[in-house]
């Protein structure tokens, strides 16, 4: 190693180190937030691997499991230690990522009912390689060549995916005598991916990685039933369309079927709320309420419910959560003294109940507005009476947590679930981030209407992803029906509104590297117009153009 000597800037410490020195041997002994692992580091707004060679002054701040980009690092790389168990103990099978869990991510294998006993055996087999602390070994090849080593192998999933990428080069890694492609950056070796579970689920197993907001412990949290049934219907749709991964999807639009393609997806939708619609009506149900997180298209969802229940001879009328906050003197305070607009009790609860409860007994209500400019709750003459024949339509991010209609009959409410959830595959070992759909429709979307820009959006994303977790996932179970309200065909829409906005963060921003990869991810889809979108559709929430009103 050179002794040349090159000044840097770690976590705000300034000194000097030699040309070449890796940044993992510079954090070896260290800890990150909340004593949680490293995995990589942003040099000078960069994410970079462990494993990066320092060769100029730079700025380096370490990333760790308490970020997304630590989590999303360590995942992938612990995919490649479970994807290698796997082809220890089933050298014949074949592993498949499906879906997220709320504990981690939901993998099959390929014709075969995992038990509980493998999922032990994987699990031991993972820690005996974790202990050996096998590195990762990367090599950069041509795209030509990677294309010609997917075929060998017999991955056509994969070379599809590849078909259109635009960087002419692929980071491969080995690991032992296996081989594979992640879209990412991973750990340098086995032996930082200590803290994991499996768990067997559905036939199938679950990873059971750390979550940043407790990053040195595991998740504990149930699998919701209904999520996994709303995951298999999803399947099915893409059994239904043809498209299992992108390059499927990038085939319908280069063999000029893309407009039937959305018809069909569109009338998925129309057929599932209209389903939904049906249930409401043959339970009797006079409440609905409906929640989910940030970019979900609850708005627009609850518009087309509402058509759905008029079909059924039902009128629907709507109310706002928002409405019913509290004045800005009585908003509660989050643990750093600032007002918590996203706590409960923001919404004066007894009100709530007591006006809906109201309606119910067939009385008419006044139904007041909230100023957000002065924060207070004012009535402007806007009355509301639940007739017979009549349901009301409830959206807001609370309205599956228990103490919002705690006094309401529970004989009357009829709960929905509505998320974004995507299980179609970039490949079969690589997954496409239902977050990074949400994510992508809110920055669209914030750009169009609210006056907000990309790096505003991506700024205030983690802070939005820390809401739903609190107030949000974690009454998934109450519901009574969940909506998936991705269409499988969106990103390739979204692109082209959304690459615009990510390509103006320039390498001197905070947010360049969350631009830059989200850039990568869409490199993967063809672009198309939003020429066939119907009005009506969740997507015209996003991209403007929509009937709602």
């Amino acid at each position: 190693m050179s002794n040349q000597g090159i000044r840097i800037s770690l976590n705000g410490r300034e000194m000097v180190v030699d040309k070449g020195t890796r940044i993992e041997d510079l954090v070896r002994d260290l800890k990150g937030k909340k004593g949680s692992q490293i995995v990589a580091a942003v040099v000078n707004n960069e994410i970079r691997e462990l494993t990066f060679p320092i060769e100029q002054e730079c700025i380096i701040t370490p990333v760790d499991l308490s970020s997304a980009d630590g989590i999303r690092i360590y995942q992938r790389s612990l995919k490649f230690l479970l994807i290698k168990a796997v082809h220890d103990l089933f050298p014949d099978k074949e592993l498949q990522v499906r879906h997220s869990v709320r504990r981690g991510v939901f993998f099959e294998i390929v014709d075969y009912k995992v038990t509980a006993e493998d999922v032990e055996r994987l699990e031991r087999r993972m820690r005996e390689l974790v202990d050996q602390d096998h590195r990762y070994v990367k090599r950069v090849v041509s795209i030509d060549e990677a294309r010609k080593i997917f075929l060998d192998q017999g991955r056509e999933d994969r070379y599809r995916a590849l078909e259109f990428r635009e960087k002419d080069y692929v980071s491969l890694y080995t690991f032992d005598d296996i081989e594979d492609y992640f879209y990412g950056y991973m750990v340098p070796s086995t032996g930082y991916l200590k803290l994991f579970g499996l768990a067997a689920e559905n036939d199938g197993i679950v990873l059971i990685v750390p979550k940043k907001e407790n990053p040195t412990q595991l998740p504990d949290v149930t699998l919701p039933k209904q999520l996994f049934d709303v995951f298999t219907e999803y399947t099915n749709w893409i059994r239904i369309l043809g498209v299992e991964d992108v390059g499927m999807l990038n085939d319908v639009v280069k063999s000029g079927r893309i407009h039937d393609f959305i018809l069909i997806s569109e009338a998925l939708h129309e057929k599932r709320i209209a389903n939904i619609a049906d249930m409401i009506v043959n339970q009797k149900k006079r409440i609905i309420l409906i929640a989910g997180p940030s970019s979900s298209g609850k708005t627009t969802f609850a518009r087309r419910l509402g058509i759905q229940l008029k079909v059924n001879g039902i009128k629907p009328l709507t109310i706002s959560v928002d409405d019913y906050f509290v004045d800005k003197t009585r908003t509660p305070l989050d643990e750093e003294g600032k007002p918590d607009y996203e706590s409960l009790e923001t919404v004066d609860l007894d009100f709530f109940n007591k006006s809906m409860n109201a309606l119910l007994k067939g009385e008419e209500i006044d139904v007041p507005t909230f100023n957000f400019i002065t924060r207070k709750r004012e009535f402007n003459g806007r009355k509301m009476k639940l007739d017979e024949g009549c349901a009301v339509i409830i959206e807001g991010i609370h309205a599956l947590n228990p103490r919002l209609t705690s006094d309401i009959d529970d004989a009357d409410k009829f709960k929905i679930y509505i998320s974004a959830i995507t299980s179609m595959r970039i490949d079969q070992h690589n997954r496409i981030p239902t977050t990074d759909l949400r994510l992508l429709r809110r920055m669209v979307r914030d750009n169009l209407f609210r006056g907000t820009s990309a790096p505003e959006t991506i700024d205030m994303w983690p802070a939005v992803r820390r809401g739903e977790e609190r107030n949000i996932f974690p009454f998934q179970q109450e519901a009574d029906a969940m909506f998936n309200s991705s269409l499988i065909y969106e990103l390739l829409v979204i692109k082209g509104h959304a690459l615009p906005l990510l390509s103006a963060i320039t390498k001197d921003m905070p947010q360049y590297s969350e631009a830059r990869r989200l850039i990568e991810f869409l490199s993967y889809f063809l672009q198309i117009p939003a020429d066939d979108i119907p009005p009506n559709s969740i997507l015209r929430e996003f991209l403007g153009g929509s009937c709602f009103k």
